[in-house]
């Protein structure tokens, strides 16, 4: 078990390490093929993907990205994979890739990065932070990479939200001094703020109609579930002075019986992607 204070009691999107004078945030995330990437996807894509998610992780810290290392299963378009890798490595601010380490094994493809990031507000914000009062946050709309998916499956439409996610590195550098949480939304809207509001010890309550969402608005319900789009969560004290563009989707309010409201009652079903 990671007991240390920078894990965070393994309760938040990166662990948080004071260094020397500098405050360091490392996340690391694993990809699958069959589960986070089709079998047979453009490796290239996988690549981006890869680093886009990790980078998310450092978005919903305020963190900048510095250095990178990299768990690879060697086979199939391995000069594609490392070109995705270095391109969004370049594209959210040239961080170094440093090494890290390859394998060859069978059965399906399994890649992960490690990124290393510097705190650019003190403290870093986590998801344990919401109080009773404060508003609930998304930094724009959910849905699009379910609808890229279908759009990559198909052949048909356009699946660049799904292969190529954009990670709100800049929202999160603004984000940090003003925010009470922050996390990003990986597995699904309303699994990741019931995440928030168990970790903070609150309720929160989301306004359904509110919510910004990239699909019809007859799949709002599937939009709210789906995981994939790295918006960005938040809480912020009423007199927080925000900057615009962001969406207000709830209210967080005491502890009550259930920890996520949607509408005034606990929402039904599977709230998103749970791992294993």
């Amino acid at each position: 078990m990671a007991t240390h204070p920078a894990a965070r009691a393994l309760a938040d999107d990166c662990a948080v390490l004071e260094i020397g004078g500098e405050t360091l945030v490392l996340t690391h995330d694993t990809m699958v093929e069959g589960v986070h990437f089709l079998s047979g996807q453009d490796l290239e894509d996988v690549g981006w993907k890869l680093v886009a998610t990790n980078v998310s992780d450092l978005a919903a810290k305020g963190a900048r990205p510095l250095a990178a290392l990299l768990s690879y299963q060697l086979g199939g378009d391995d000069l594609a994979f490392l070109r995705g890798v270095q391109s969004a490595l370049q594209h959210y601010g040239d961080a170094a890739l440093l090494g890290g380490d390859t394998v060859s094994a069978a059965g399906p493809k399994t890649v992960g990065l490690t990124l290393i990031g510097r705190a650019t507000h003190v403290p870093v914000p986590s998801r344990s932070g919401a109080r009773p009062g404060d508003g609930v946050w998304i930094s724009g709309p959910v849905g699009a990479a379910m609808l890229g998916l279908e759009a990559l499956r198909s052949g048909s439409g356009d699946s660049t939200a799904y292969r190529r996610p954009q990670a709100r590195l800049g929202c999160g550098q603004e984000l940090a001094p003003l925010v009470s949480a922050m996390m990003d939304v990986s597995d699904g809207l309303l699994l990741d703020a019931r995440r928030m509001a168990e970790a903070s010890g609150v309720t929160i309550a989301l306004d359904r109609t509110a919510i910004p969402i990239a699909a019809p608005e007859a799949r709002r319900d599937e939009a709210l579930r789906w995981g994939d789009d790295y918006q960005l969560l938040f809480s912020a004290p009423p007199e927080a002075t925000l900057p615009s563009g962001y969406h207000r989707i709830g209210t967080v309010q005491p502890q009550g019986p259930e920890p996520l409201l949607l509408d005034g009652a606990a929402p039904a079903g599977t709230l998103g992607y749970e791992h294993g």
